[in-house]
């Protein structure tokens, strides 16, 4: 039985979702428009909505259901 490797994240959760989405959308902007462009931006848009709902999980004002 082989055993999973653990990695210990430097760098929140947060930090990487945006560097994640700025460093697609800067990738998108060297790409001629086209499919490759479109997924670029797509998976940037993806990282902005895992932020924005992280943010919202860990909002204080969030409360357990009961």
């Amino acid at each position: 039985m082989s055993s999973r490797q653990r990695v210990k994240q430097v760098h929140s959760l947060q930090e990487r979702l945006t560097s994640f989405a700025e460093d697609a959308r800067q990738r998108a902007s060297l790409l001629p428009p086209g499919a490759e462009q479109d997924a670029m931006i797509e998976k940037a848009r993806q990282a902005e909505a895992a932020l924005r709902f992280d943010n919202w999980a860990n909002s204080p004002g969030l409360q357990p259901p009961k």
